[in-house]
């Protein structure tokens, strides 16, 4: 008995490699968060980027109401080039507003004569970003979905 006592204490006072056992320990972890950390800031700078090319289409589109199917070619471009997208994540198309609906239809034929007819030109940006960690099973992919309305005109009824 006296003997394993004295093992015991000889082991809990003997500090060599506790730094290294500590080390493996502890380091595995940290880079775990290190990569999570940079995985979230790749998601959120990729949210903030189509944001922004959002915000900048419906600037453009103030600026020079893309009334005709040539001027809102010229601004999906634009966005397709700000952002990096393909030509099939990028839709820019015409959207109508019926008096004081909140939905939007795409069909001006759908407002009666008799209602105040809001035309909008609608912007939408998708994309899809894969985190590293669903390599692993973790999680998902992440679905980027923005859209932005943004009035040209207001026809009054007839």
């Amino acid at each position: 008995m006296m003997g394993l006592l004295r093992i015991l204490t000889d082991l809990r006072q003997d500090r060599e490699g506790a730094m290294i056992i500590e080390t493996a320990l502890v380091a595995p972890v940290l880079v775990l968060m290190s990569l999570g950390a940079f995985q979230i800031s790749s998601i959120v700078a990729r949210q903030t980027e189509l944001q922004s090319a959002a915000g900048e289409a419906a600037a453009i589109a103030l600026a020079s109401p893309p009334d005709t199917a040539a001027k809102r070619t010229v601004l999906k471009n634009v966005v397709m080039a700000s952002t990096g997208l393909p030509a099939d994540k990028v839709t820019v198309s015409v959207a109508y507003r019926c008096d004081a609906q909140t939905s939007y239809t795409f069909n001006v034929n759908d407002c009666n004569s008799a209602q105040v007819v809001s035309s909008f030109v609608r912007i939408r940006l998708t994309d899809i970003y894969t985190p590293a960690w669903t390599n692993f099973g973790v999680g998902s992919a992440i679905n980027y979905n923005v859209i932005n309305h943004v009035m040209i005109g207001q026809a009054e009824p007839t």
